[in-house]
């Protein structure tokens, strides 16, 4: 594909520098549908980004559209703070109706500011006023967002110096595979539990993504998932599964922790919980959990409404039916694995893992540099994949769970290609 230079000028003349995203993709995009986007020129990308995650029906879902331009178009309540509105009364039905009565949640939900961190800042704020405690314990290579308290559950070591203060109340513990099985799960984390001169505050909460996006696509196993759960239950701390990237269907069940069989204590879930990228988050707790006083935690946009529009059209769309959106995730994993498969028999020496479940996979290179190199080189053929891990050393599939087996095939296609011609 030929590119030709788009005029940036604005955006590297008025923009900050901490722009990211872009510098990857030199490019002004200008529409998007379904797994496609095209700049201005005219050129067409295949997107295996899905909005970092946020965009599980992809772009412009038509059904989702239909529904938001119906809202606007009868002058439905744009914003509304928590007011009681029609738009978050049909949603909390739905919600109620088609994913927590269905899989036996007895979940409270609470609409925080609109954004995952939020969402985050809400849970553990809440877990240390339940328990009266303030350590959070979270795990090696976990992201959990870009507030402060949110970092300093985060492992990220270039994340966490923006924060230019210390990052305290956080203690960080091996995530499942971190000594490559030579130790006994959650051996070091129960024994400071238990010994009295360990230094290990007790903490109020666990913190925990069932795979870690940022962090390098690692997979937790359902096993170590429930022995942590027993855990947190022995030791009176409780359980939050941070569900904002891995929720909505991206592992195939809508919760990901669905199949390790646990119920967590709270569940924070944001970013396609709109199913059309527009903003809005959920912290889910068992009803014993909410002692908040009104008020207590608020946010001038935690009343979005044409969000309540989307995401209740997403859940009648397409988890009204039960397992078919989820059986169909899985399908399309297989797919993505077998390519990945075929990839690293082409690249035995270069490929040093691949690893995933459902739509998002990661494949991790010797050369750490390689898969920086492997996106670039893939968005020049027209897929926009990016990169994750503490060195930016994995390369990240993160397609719309909407792709039709055509295009993942045309996309995977691609990354061998990429994978191929930057060795």
């Amino acid at each position: 594909m030929t590119i030709t230079q788009p005029d940036l000028s604005v955006f590297e003349t008025v923009e900050s520098e901490v722009r990211s995203y872009c510098r990857g993709w030199p490019t002004v995009f200008d529409r998007a549908v379904g797994s496609r986007m095209y700049d201005e020129d005219g050129h067409e990308y295949l997107d295996f980004f899905a909005g970092a995650g946020s965009l599980n029906y992809g772009h412009n879902n038509p059904v989702l559209k239909r529904a938001l331009i119906d809202y606007l178009e009868r002058d439905g309540v744009t914003h509304g703070l928590d007011m009681s509105t029609t738009a978050k009364r049909t949603f909390l039905e739905t919600f109620q109706n088609l994913l927590l009565r269905p899989r036996d949640l007895p979940y409270k939900v609470m609409f925080p500011g609109p954004t995952g961190t939020n969402a985050v800042e809400a849970a553990l704020k809440l877990a240390r006023k339940v328990k009266g405690r303030e350590s959070i314990v979270s795990f090696t290579n976990a992201f959990h967002g870009m507030s402060l308290g949110s970092l300093a559950v985060t492992g990220n070591a270039f994340k966490r110096a923006g924060a230019g203060i210390p990052l305290v109340h956080g203690t960080p513990m091996p995530f499942d595979n971190y000594f490559d099985g030579t130790v006994e799960d959650f051996l070091w984390f129960e024994r400071l539990l238990e010994d009295q001169g360990s230094g290990l505050n007790k903490p109020a909460a666990v913190i925990v993504e069932t795979v870690q996006g940022e962090g390098g696509i690692n997979v937790a196993r359902a096993e170590w998932l429930r022995a942590l759960s027993e855990l947190c239950e022995r030791q009176d701390m409780l359980l939050i599964v941070d569900d904002i990237q891995m929720g909505c269907g991206r592992t195939g069940a809508f919760f990901s922790f669905e199949e390790a069989g646990i119920t967590p204590d709270i569940v924070t879930v944001s970013k396609s919980i709109s199913g059309y990228g527009l903003p809005m988050s959920l912290c889910l707790f068992k009803p014993e959990l909410d002692v908040w006083e009104p008020g207590e935690h608020n946010g001038t946009f935690r009343g979005n409404n044409p969000a309540f529009v989307t995401a209740t059209a997403a859940l009648e769309t397409y988890w009204a039916d039960g397992s078919a959106m989820e059986k169909q995730t899985r399908k399309r994993g297989e797919q993505v694995e077998q390519a990945l498969i075929s990839i690293t028999e082409e690249n035995l020496a270069d490929v040093k893992e691949y690893r995933g479940r459902g739509l998002v996979w990661g494949m991790e290179f010797h050369d750490k540099a390689r898969a920086g190199k492997v996106a670039k080189r893939a968005f020049e053929l027209g897929l926009l994949i990016e990169t994750s891990g503490p060195e930016s050393e994995v390369v990240k599939l993160l397609p719309a769970l909407t792709i039709t087996p055509e295009e993942l095939d045309e996309g995977l296609s691609v990354l061998a290609r990429a994978v191929r011609e930057t060795a």
